[in-house]
């Protein structure tokens, strides 16, 4: 599988390349993580889960994952808003992979 990767003239059209452009960046994977151990979460539970993130940061984040279907986010009218993020069913299934890079973490580190 890895050579059909190496002999196609350009990386960007591989089923790898897309992947990574969905969880590239420091927070994505760890976000995904979370919401896959923790849903629903909110806004500030992520935020308190990562600790050295901003507001922003956090919030175009999960703007990207929503927008790549990989998170639903919920908002509850009600005062003040309460909003909750999940995963949906595309996003828990690249979860089986990156738990696949978790096992395989577990089994290598030293």
């Amino acid at each position: 599988m890895i050579k059909n990767y190496i002999e196609q003239a350009n990386f960007e059209d591989t089923g790898f390349s897309y992947t990574l452009s969905l969880i590239k960046g420091k927070h994505k994977m760890i976000i995904l993580y979370c919401l896959m151990e923790f849903a629903p979460v909110r806004f500030n539970q992520l935020r308190r889960y990562l600790k050295h993130i901003s507001d922003k940061t956090l919030s175009v984040n999960l703007k990207e994952l929503e927008a790549d279907g990989l998170i639903l986010r919920a908002e509850y009218p009600q005062i003040p808003p309460k909003v909750e993020y999940t995963l949906t069913e595309r996003g828990k299934s690249l979860m089986e992979v990156l738990d696949l890079l978790c096992i395989w973490g577990e089994e290598h580190r030293r």
